[in-house]
């Protein structure tokens, strides 16, 4: 958990400073007469210690009054006069007059006014947010008019001067006419031709298929079965059949009597060959029909006709054709009966109007054939031309008719006709986009209505009702008032203040702390969204804010701000519902995804699939509402339109999102990862000028970043901050033993004094954070540099001081000296790296070492870490040692595993 530490604290520390500054001459070069001095300083410390540690936990507790802070100080004073009797009254008093000097210094207006900006700035940033959410979503509250049309007037107001004034309702009723007069433009649908198409051919198939039942047409050789004959022999019913089949029979037979009698005769006169031959002694067919029983004269004529063509047939053909054709005959008459069944069976009601009547097994096959033909060319002909809603009924059958008679044969154009108008409807429909032009120019052609208004002309009178055009003409001469809508405005403040104290508590549920600059650019974030709305534009930053807050603080973030907005617009600002609710889903999708993402390469995908998803959305809530029906293309133009500006809202933001990560000091997992490359210059250097330590970096960072996983900790941050927090070593790269490979230590060759080598050794903090802000690095990366040494003491030569001054009483060893100026680490993150800092050289130095004994090694450097209270403010728990130490154990056998001891070469296999 980080604690703030208020300004009298820093006071504190600035006078224990000052003091221990005055009494360093005396610390290193007095003799033993001086110890008081350093003992007084060393309880001081302590007693500061101790009220550091109190006032944090009443920190914690709440208790972080001005109260508290102001008895925090003049404890302090008291520790401080307490100790005058130790000799140092003129030190001390010289002191607490530097302390009230500079406690006057800072209670100066300025700094009072900074500091109470700074304790309220979470009050301050609230209220600004209320305020400016308020003004920028009710902007149209601000100047509402004092008069609305049919109020009544509570005075009388003339003209002042004489001006010409456009009657805009009037002109709008005249352009709107000019519209509803205007002829629509009418286009042919392609999708009802393609319908009549499929129709068309759905009788044509059932027709074909009836006609292939019936068989072949003609099914005879028709110089003996004319075609007449043969239709009338397939259709006529069966009882007339076998009257036909027994008047061949009867017929046969008399023609053979005939035949032997006349044989007869002719071997009796044999020898009479001066006889003329009888006119009889040639074939007859004889006629002798018995006269048929039907009612109409058509019918015999055919049955005559038909048993004329048979008998001829039988009486020149040989006895095995005539049977075959009888038999022909007969199957003929049975698939047509059939097919006559099958058109019978028919349900569909456009196709029992073509089939009542057999006119489709009457043609021949190759009459059919020009039919088919002649039926498809008529149908393309007609709705090549068109046909409109509400054409007449006769004026569709004459152009029908007229079409078929030049398409098809004489004997198909009933069954044509019939075809073509159970399929045929009207094809022609609204050309929405031409038919809106056309009205619009028509509408513009109208002139506007121009009235003249005299100077002193009354336009409304006391107690009169205000009509649309008296309010225009008031509005015209800035007579019609305008005010501020007191109520609705603080009804939308408070809804405002509703909604961020829901978005606090979101963000509180989520652990998601925010610092109030991150706070600041929320908000900034979220006016776009209502401003570009008020500037007219309908399509605003949805994809953007999406994007953007998903990206820097999460997608709760992202999620919550777009649903507040989603929920509160509506209320004041005039847009579309549809758009709203298309944009915020879009930008909730955004907000979800865009944390997950490692690249801007990525982020630039996921901005065309928000754009996709945004125009999606909205054309499925108009297919949904019914809007798509009747509007044509449209809806797809407007909803392609939304995608497109998502996009370009998405572009945007990528552009922006480096500049407000630098601007606001936000790190993202794109930022860190960009940080991290090994090309960036501070790196490159670090790797070129300190080899040593950029290796000692980099196993750190492999220890770290494990611990961070397991223990779901930021890893890519952990990484970013571990390359960076030896930096500061560069300013004098041969004062650290790692990168000392072939030179001698200048510790022992050069400076040869510990208090020197422990101020070098510590300037590399201090350099290191003078860099990054060089190099503008983030403030969460900066924070690695001091915290991962926190105030630890530099051991080594902390030893070596003291054996100095065992051999040498006079010098006295002050342990602030060899400490590090801290803080202790803030975070999980630096305290995990401390650690891993700290257990890196341990692991390095092990060769031979088991894991077990490599594990109580670190979890002893890790208990010393936790008994120093270096880890008390991390956010760490105990608990966690043990866990940190296994994970470093476990890298560290992974970096020293055992190899398989390959047999020496011997000499002759050389």
């Amino acid at each position: 958990m980080r604690i703030a530490i208020p300004p009298q604290v820093v006071i504190a520390w600035v006078a224990f400073a000052v003091a221990c500054q005055r009494h360093q001459p005396y610390l290193g070069y007095f003799a033993a007469g001086k110890m008081k001095t350093q003992q007084f300083l060393q309880s001081l410390s302590q007693q500061l210690r101790q009220w550091q540690r109190q006032y944090k936990v009443l920190f914690r507790q709440g208790k972080h009054h001005q109260k508290l802070h102001r008895n925090f100080f003049n404890k302090l004073l008291l520790y401080l006069s307490a100790n005058n009797h130790q000799g140092k009254q003129g030190k001390q008093k010289q002191t607490q007059k530097s302390t009230a000097k500079l406690v006057k210094k800072k209670a100066g207006i300025d700094k009072v006014i900074f500091r109470w900006v700074h304790q309220k700035r979470s009050s301050i940033i609230l209220v600004l947010a209320i305020l400016s959410l308020t003004t920028v979503v009710g902007h149209d509250l601000y100047n509402q008019p004092r008069m609305k049309v049919n109020n009544i007037a509570l005075q009388t107001f003339t003209a002042p001067y004489t001006d010409n004034i456009e009657d805009r309702q009037e002109t709008e009723d005249k352009r709107k006419d000019a519209i509803d007069k205007s002829v629509p433009i009418l286009m042919i649908d392609n999708h009802i031709n393609e319908k009549i198409n499929d129709e068309l051919e759905i009788i044509l198939d059932t027709s074909n298929k009836i006609r292939g039942i019936a068989g072949t047409f003609p099914f005879f050789d028709t110089s003996v079965l004319s075609i007449f004959s043969q239709r009338y022999l397939r259709a006529f019913p069966e009882s007339e059949w076998q009257k036909l089949k027994v008047t061949l029979e009867k017929n046969r037979n008399q023609n053979l009597k005939k035949q032997n009698a006349k044989f007869l005769l002719s071997q009796r006169s044999l020898g009479n060959s001066k006889k003329t031959p009888d006119s009889s002694s040639s074939p007859t067919l004889s006629l002798a029909i018995p006269a048929p029983n039907h009612e109409k004269q058509s019918d015999e004529a055919a049955f005559i006709q038909a048993l004329s063509e048979i008998e001829i047939y039988q009486f020149t053909a040989s006895e095995a054709n005539f049977s075959e054709l009888i038999t022909q005959i007969s199957q003929v008459r049975q698939g047509y009966s059939q097919a006559i069944a099958k058109a019978s069976q028919i349900e569909t009601e456009k196709l029992k109007q073509i089939y009542t009547q057999p006119v489709i097994l009457e043609l021949s096959d190759n009459d059919w054939v020009k039919t088919q033909v002649g039926i498809r060319k008529s149908a393309e002909r007609i709705l090549a031309q068109g046909i409109s809603a509400g054409l007449p009924k006769n004026i569709l059958n004459n152009a029908v008719n007229l079409q078929v008679q030049l398409s098809v044969p004489s004997e198909a154009e009933s069954l044509a006709t019939n075809v073509l108008l159970a399929v045929i409807q009207p094809n022609l429909k609204q050309d929405e986009a031409q038919t809106k032009q056309q009205a619009q120019l028509a509408a513009q052609e109208i002139p506007s209505i121009i009235l003249q208004v005299k100077k002193g002309e009354v336009i409304v009178s006391k107690g009169e009702k205000i009509t649309k055009w008296k309010f225009q003409v008031l509005e015209h001469y800035h007579l019609i008032g305008r005010q501020i809508n007191w109520m609705r405005l603080t009804i939308l403040a408070v809804i405002m203040t509703v909604g961020i104290q829901v978005f606090v508590w979101l963000e509180t549920k989520s652990n998601n702390y925010l610092r109030q600059r991150d706070r600041l650019l929320v908000l900034l974030l979220t006016l776009t969204v209502p401003g570009v709305l008020a500037m007219g534009l309908p399509y605003t930053t949805w994809s953007a804010i999406g994007l953007l807050l998903g990206s820097f603080y999460g997608p709760t973030v992202g999620v919550v701000v777009i649903g507040l907005l989603s929920f509160i617009l509506p209320i004041t600002v005039n847009t579309s519902i549809l758009l709203l609710l298309s944009g915020a889903v879009g930008g909730m999708f955004c907000s979800y995804v865009a944390h997950r993402l490692r690249s801007r390469e990525e982020l630039a995908l996921l901005g065309v699939i928000t754009a996709l998803t945004q125009g999606g959305v909205f054309l499925l809530l108009k297919i949904l509402t019914g809007g798509v029906f009747g509007s044509g293309w449209y809806i797809f133009q407007e909803a392609g339109l939304f995608a497109v500006s998502g996009l370009s809202w998405s572009i945007v933001a990528l552009g922006l999102s480096p500049y407000l990560e630098t601007l606001f000091d936000v790190i993202t997992p794109i930022r860190l990862a960009e940080l991290a490359n090994p090309n960036r210059p501070l790196l490159k250097r670090l790797a070129t000028e300190t080899p040593g330590t950029f290796q000692h970096t980099l196993l750190v960072a492999t220890l770290a970043e494990a611990a961070a996983k397991q223990l779901g900790c930021n890893v890519e941050l952990v990484r970013a901050g571990t390359l960076y927090h030896d930096i500061g070593k560069m300013h004098d790269p041969l004062g650290f033993i790692e990168n000392q490979i072939d030179s001698p230590n200048k510790h022992e060759t050069e400076i040869k004094d510990p208090w020197e080598s422990a101020k070098l050794i510590k300037k590399h903090v201090t350099q290191g954070l003078i860099m990054a802000k060089k190099h503008s690095l983030p403030t969460a990366i900066q924070a690695f540099i001091p915290e991962h040494q926190g105030t630890m003491a530099i051991a080594y030569f902390y030893h070596q001081a003291q054996q100095i001054a065992q051999e040498n009483p006079s010098i006295i060893v002050d342990k602030a000296d060899f400490c590090y100026d801290g803080p202790i680490p803030q975070s999980r993150e630096t305290g995990i790296v401390m650690l891993a800092d700290s257990c890196e050289a341990a692991l390095r130095s092990l060769k031979d070492a088991t894991p077990e004994k490599a594990l109580n090694m670190l979890n002893n450097i890790l208990r010393a870490k936790w008994q120093d209270d270096q880890l008390i403010d991390s956010g760490l728990t105990r608990e966690e040692m043990p866990k940190i130490a296994q994970i470093f154990v476990d890298v560290w056998q992974q970096f020293h595993h055992k190899r398989i001891a390959y047999p020496k070469a011997k000499a002759g296999n050389s």
